[in-house]
């Protein structure tokens, strides 16, 4: 398990987007100007440069409206952008074929070939039916824990402290995966064998019974605590050394990229728990694995005694470099954005 502190995600940062000049008495008169003129902006523009902190006239019940729409946009956008990746990854992740960049480029062509291109699409209504309420519950519940957790506090910071922005995202994690389980069940077994929601529900009942969809559950959950902890820290806390470090808003650009951060950490962090996950849920479909993976620690034994550590837990991990950055640093552009366009309507002020 990877430990990321505050410190090592601001040093990052500062490597990647720096003031264009040093230092000098031009440069600090430049920047005290500048806080000055933003911070008269900022108090006369009714949203600001954090949307889970939006203006006090946009009621709470409103915040929970308006959030649950921008998440829903926002996963269905992430998710269909970078549904071929997911597609080929799964397909790895739960068989013991060796992972390589080829081997994956070869699914794609041979799938596209013979399947069609839009076969590498497969399952993505099974995968908007769970990722618009999931992106919605957790998007929402993450701003609500917030202000939750700020209601506690006399200081009345914009930003958490780090375990609270933490602990904020892990929460939010967990509330979105307990409410959608099932429909996460149902998708990757879309990915593999059933066609339709409908078909993975009725089959899966119907040979292992109620139990069955709930399959995973216990590994998806302690790897949904670290992974959506850090994600949502490393964001959170990307965003609040901006906004101390430089004098400009905080862009659509900027958060694509520090989302892509965010991502690129929290996955790479928590991946094996990942596998773990995929084996047990799809376990009863695959031909000789019936009853195969039971517990998390005889699917980690069954994984590296089989492939290998390495090879075996962290199988695809390359080509989540690729898509998990795209997709969270996705979802948080446009659902911050999407926020900031909802809440600028008269309606939600009231």
């Amino acid at each position: 398990m990877c430990v990321i502190g505050e410190h090592s995600i601001i040093l990052v940062l500062e490597t990647i987007e720096k003031p264009p000049w040093d230092g000098g008495e031009m440069a600090d008169e430049h920047f005290a100007n500048k806080s000055v003129d933003n911070q008269e902006s900022r108090s006369n523009n009714l949203i600001s440069s954090d949307p889970g902190d939006q203006h006090e006239k946009v009621p709470n019940q409103h915040k929970i409206f308006t959030s649950l729409i921008a998440g829903g946009v926002a996963g269905a956008v992430a998710k269909t952008t970078i549904a071929p990746f997911d597609r080929t990854k799964i397909n790895f992740q739960v068989s013991s074929q060796k992972f390589s960049t080829k081997a994956a480029l070869k699914f794609l062509v041979s799938t596209c070939r013979y399947e069609g291109v839009g076969s590498l699409w497969r399952g993505n209504s099974a995968t908007m039916i769970r990722i618009v309420p999931y992106a919605a519950i957790q998007f929402t519940s993450h701003e609500q824990f917030k202000l939750l957790l700020k209601s506690n506090r006399q200081d009345h910071q914009t930003y958490l402290p780090p375990l609270e922005r933490f602990l904020a995202g892990s929460f939010a994690g967990v509330s979105a995966t307990s409410a959608t389980y099932p429909l996460d069940l149902g998708q990757n077994l879309i990915n593999i064998i059933f066609h339709t929601v409908q078909e993975v529900f009725i089959k899966t009942y119907r040979s292992e019974g109620i139990a069955a969809l709930y399959r995973g559950y216990v590994p998806t959950i302690i790897g949904v605590i670290p992974y959506a902890g850090i994600s949502f820290f490393t964001y959170e806390t990307l965003k609040k050394f901006h906004s101390e470090k430089f004098s400009d808003d905080i862009t659509p650009i900027h958060r694509m990229c520090y989302g892509a951060i965010a991502g690129a950490f929290s996955q790479s962090c928590t991946y094996p728990l990942d596998i773990v996950r995929r084996r047990m849920q799809t376990a009863g479909v695959m031909e000789g694995r019936q009853g195969y993976y039971k517990t998390i620690i005889s699917t980690m034994l069954s994984i590296t005694k089989e492939e290998g550590f390495l090879r075996g837990m962290y199988k695809g991990l390359s080509l989540n470099w690729i898509k998990g950055p795209i997709a969270v640093g996705t979802s948080f552009m446009t659902f911050e954005t999407t926020l900031q366009f909802l809440r600028r309507f008269q309606v939600f002020h009231e």
